[in-house]
């Protein structure tokens, strides 16, 4: 054997003991330039959909290459939560989303496609805000005990809309804890509610922080209660539900997750870039603005949360008494 065809036996056998030097979980030049995509549940103009796409610019500055979002709402989320279990496992296809509607689909579906425990890898926690909520801003309750006396006499003749799982889940447990016929109505995402809770026909509503802080902001309507156990930094002068006389202690986060199976220096190479992001005084200012607070945690811690989140959402289902889709 002649010194070129040895060099070449060896080259090979220490790729072959170190694939890990040249194959795709290789992460020290991660992303290589190829099309990294967002995908938001719900579509374009929502609050969900306005926080991706902010995520995904800032994002794009610190990876230095554009980043798409691909909007694919539709069967509470699960739509585009199929399209990244389904993407290949490079790390170029990330789920951004709340975490605890993803857990929450465990139980509100007869026949999950698949358990987001094993099939979705988490990579890190983004941020925690509770959901809202909210009346039009013409509504006479100005607060949550005065809401749910006008409720309570209205009996089955009143409705609340809910655009999400965290809504219905807000909604059906203020009913359950108050005793209210209310009655719900879905819709596709919180903006498609708005017309009928401005006009009169919904009685109230349940928004993410992000789409409910900025429809009080232009002054259409009125946050009478955040759902979480505490006042947020985020919206520190909104009041508890707990607060005003109904318990609930429900705060929700979001994520960032892909593909199980992704090779794991990606995943951390990805932690690391959220962290960074993360750590950007104008993105935890946006944060605040939208009613959440930055949270970033670890893989692994992101992962043992969105385990213990599957298992809180099933009493939470169960107390709403939600029927299953």
């Amino acid at each position: 054997m002649d010194r070129a065809t040895r060099a070449i036996v060896f080259a090979a056998a220490l790729a072959a003991l170190f694939p890990a030097m040249s194959g795709p979980g290789h992460a020290d030049d991660f992303p290589r330039g190829g099309q990294i995509s967002f995908v938001c549940a719900f579509p374009a103009g929502s609050g969900a959909d306005i926080q991706v796409r902010y995520l995904a610019d800032k994002m794009s500055a610190i990876v230095g290459q554009n980043i798409i979002v691909e909007n694919k709402p539709g069967a509470a989320g699960n739509i585009a939560a199929r399209h990244v279990v389904e993407s290949r496992r490079d790390g170029y296809t990330v789920y951004v989303h709340s975490g605890s509607a993803t857990a929450g689909n465990m139980h509100l579906l007869k026949n999950p496609p698949f358990d987001v425990r094993k099939a979705l890898q988490p990579v890190s926690t983004i941020s925690r805000a509770p959901f809202t909520l909210v009346v039009a801003a013409n509504h006479p309750a100005k607060n949550v005990r005065e809401l749910t006396e006008i409720l309570k006499k209205k009996g089955a003749d009143a409705n609340y809309g809910a655009g999400s799982t965290s809504a219905k889940i807000m909604g059906e447990i203020y009913k359950a804890r108050m005793g209210l016929q209310t009655m719900q109505v879905t819709y596709r995402s919180s903006i498609d509610s708005m017309n009928d809770l401005l006009s009169g026909r919904l009685d109230f509503s349940s928004f993410d922080a992000a789409f409910g802080s900025s429809q009080a902001r232009e002054g259409r309507i009125r946050i009478l209660a955040v759902g979480s156990g505490e006042r947020t930094k985020a919206m520190p002068d909104v009041p508890t539900m707990r607060e005003q006389g109904v318990d609930m202690g429900h705060m929700g986060w979001w994520g960032a997750f892909v593909a199980s199976g992704t090779p794991e220096p990606i995943v951390q190479k990805w932690n690391e870039l959220f962290a960074k992001m993360l750590s950007q005084k104008d993105v935890v200012e946006f944060h605040q603005k939208i009613g959440a607070d930055v949270f970033h945690s670890t893989p692994k811690d992101t992962h043992k949360l969105l385990v213990e989140t599957v298992d809180e959402w099933e009493e939470l289902v169960r107390l709403a008494n939600i029927p299953k889709m």
